[in-house]
């Protein structure tokens, strides 16, 4: 498979790193924050004959300017990049009438899919359970643009999509937190590669789910997986999607 690279910061070079190591070629990369000769400055720049797959882990200011490029040119595209997700919508509509193809998330670990499948089931569970709060935290690096992460976003409309008595979120510290509120908490602390922690607390025991990520190479593990299933394909999906089929057997996966 013939991947080009967009966004060369930390998770762009082990996304090359290991693309390299699966036995697929680095086709172009993108970023125009870095000179140097083999670096191209826009997604405009990309040799569209020859790539197969985009992996874009580049920053929210451009992603969507990006994310048009790919639909327009018919390229497919796995996008790691998040802050863009208010415009859905539009990303949607932009897809189906390009007849794009593109996997989103903002996370694409297998161990974190593995993490929401499995806070999906526990919550559907925990909500029967009347006498137990739920609360999320996540720890990230100093350098991450977004908070909540995305991560934490996801288990965040899961958990008051499943479990009825939480109504709403709040983020941040806050006093007096009213029962029916989920507290998401962020914390950001030198290059800590990332923690989700789904806390489950009565007065007689407390429960908690944990993922915590010992690098970043599962995210690119992951989304080089996503861009072998998405080659091909039309349309618009989440990582969520990609699992679904990689669990459910499918011989593409």
């Amino acid at each position: 498979m013939n991947i080009a690279i967009v966004g060369y910061g930390k998770m762009g070079k082990i996304v090359r790193r290991e693309a390299i190591a699966a036995g697929h070629t680095i086709v172009d990369i993108v970023d125009p924050f870095i000179c140097e000769d083999h670096i191209k400055k826009s997604v405009e720049e990309i040799d569209v004959e020859r790539c197969d797959v985009v992996v874009d882990f580049s920053i929210p200011s451009v992603v969507m300017e990006n994310i048009r490029f790919y639909a327009e040119s018919g390229l497919s595209a796995v996008v790691g990049t998040t802050g863009w997700y208010d415009r859905l919508s539009e990303v949607r509509s932009l897809v189906e009438n390009m007849n794009g193809s593109i996997v989103y998330s903002a996370n694409f670990s297998l161990g974190v899919a593995a993490f929401i499948k499995a806070a999906e089931y526990f919550s559907q569970i925990m909500n029967k359970l009347a006498n137990y709060d739920v609360a999320i935290e996540e720890i990230h690096h100093r350098e991450k643009k977004d908070s909540p992460s995305g991560t934490a976003l996801i288990l965040e409309n899961l958990i008051l999509s499943n479990i009825e008595r939480k109504k709403r979120a709040v983020h941040g510290n806050i006093d007096n937190a009213r029962s029916d509120d989920l507290q998401v908490s962020s914390l950001r602390i030198g290059s800590y590669p990332g923690t989700h922690r789904i806390l489950f607390d009565s007065l007689s025991d407390s429960i908690e789910l944990t993922h915590s990520a010992r690098d970043r190479s599962g995210f690119a593990i992951g989304a080089i997986k996503a861009a072998s299933w998405i080659k091909g394909r039309k349309g618009l999906f989440t990582f969520s999607d990609f699992i679904d089929a990689f669990l459910g057997g499918d011989d593409e996966v």
